[in-house]
């Protein structure tokens, strides 16, 4: 059976050449950074060169990266480092209505220590206004946290726009960039932000590798404490063979993101022109033009989109949908909410993000397979059978 992988913001595999890149520091070049002698010593600066080409991709400096096991940590590390350092300032912070859960639930854990938190909606199409951003500002405001594009609907967020407004209030700025960071060029002078977050999944490194970009003036509390590792802001000995493998994946991805970009916006125009083809009754979710190259979301109506992922995964086709199960129980995307998408509808919410891998054919596959497993759904609804019937 063919398989065709469109779920790329969820994981991509590890690529060839940062598995090669990393294996010789599980057992060959193994010592810790932190000794004194020269096995350590030859392990540190390793560090430090993967530092310098992690920072380049971002426009950073080498001393402005921090490494973490994710993109989820270095979220928390920004929105609760930040947070907790700034606290005799005010307890005041704001973020998006449609931040990933990493942001939103470390908000959340501010709030239950006395900080207050302004979530900030945004239009149909998950555009955050910056005029609204700039009237959410209060003189106790000390963080802002925007993300710089949805996984789940795709939008690109007007980032420099919004920065520019704390910048001239004082406030820190933080941007989550997980889902651009190797899928579009990201600066973060352009940007103008103090902190970013980045992850190696998105990249093709492994599992349990992302940084925290911060600017150097900025004071951080650490969450985990313990040595002196990454400047005293997180302790722990270094996961080196994965610090190597994203330092692999940044320096690949700063050489293809041009081809890439070009390549998977192709093949996400042809999918999403031949998906309004196809299939009737189909919302195409987040901003039509200011979105990720290779992100398409849809919500199509009279369907369960979690019915739907396993009808595609049965044909080798692995997508992913807004609609999250949780205990059992179907609950409506919050970012469908928020863009205004009516519950049932958000419901079929399906998610296909590409790579640099994908094909013309795979996505011709796709649109085979696609109508028909909707239709075979429709069948079963007794919404689409009234519908069709009236």
């Amino acid at each position: 059976m063919k398989t065709v992988y469109m779920d790329h913001a969820a994981a991509t595999p590890v690529r060839k050449q940062v598995v090669e890149a990393m294996l010789p520091y599980f057992d060959e070049h193994f010592g810790n950074p932190s000794t004194v002698y020269d096995m350590g010593s030859r392990i540190k600066h390793v560090i430090d060169e993967q530092r310098a080409t992690v920072a380049e991709l971002i426009g950073a400096k080498a001393g402005e990266i921090i490494f973490t096991s994710s993109g989820a940590e270095a979220n928390n590390l920004a929105i609760k480092g930040i947070g907790l350092a700034r606290q005799k300032k005010g307890k005041h912070i704001i973020i998006s209505a449609i931040e990933h859960h990493s942001v939103l639930n470390s908000a959340r854990f501010l709030e239950r220590m006395d900080f207050e938190v302004t979530f900030l909606q945004v239009d149909q199409h998950g555009l955050v206004d910056p005029e609204r951003l700039s009237r959410a500002i209060r003189p106790e405001t000390i963080l802002v946290s925007i993300m710089h594009a949805n996984n789940e609907i795709g939008t690109i967020e007007p980032i420099s726009d919004l920065s520019a407004i704390c910048r001239e209030k004082g406030v820190v700025f933080h941007t989550d960039a997980v889902a651009t960071v190797g899928n579009i060029p990201v600066d973060v002078n352009e940007l103008n932000v103090d902190l970013l977050s980045l992850s190696g999944v998105s990249l093709g490194a492994p599992k349990g590798i992302g940084a925290l970009y911060f600017r150097n003036n900025l004071r951080l509390m650490p969450l985990i404490h313990g040595g002196i590792q990454e400047s005293g802001r997180r302790a722990g000995t270094e996961n080196v063979p994965a610090i190597v493998g994203l330092g692999k994946a940044s320096e690949l991805a700063a050489q293809e993101l041009p081809h890439k970009a070009e390549h998977v916006k192709e093949l996400r125009d042809r999918l999403v022109t031949g998906v309004h083809g196809r299939i009737e009754q189909v919302k195409y979710t987040g901003h039509p033009e200011k979105r990720l190259p290779g992100h398409a979301s849809f919500c199509i109506e009279a369907i369960e989109g979690e019915a739907l992922v396993f009808m595609l995964s049965q044909k080798g086709i692995y997508v992913n949908t807004g609609s999250a199960c949780a205990s059992k129980a179907l609950k409506t995307s919050p970012v469908l909410v928020a863009i205004g998408v009516p519950p049932d509808l958000a419901q079929g919410s399906a998610v296909f993000t590409l790579n640099g891998t994908n094909t013309v054919d795979e996505i011709q596959y796709v649109l085979d397979q696609l109508p028909v497993a909707v239709e075979k759904l429709r069948s079963l609804s007794p919404i689409w059978r009234t519908k069709t019937a009236a």
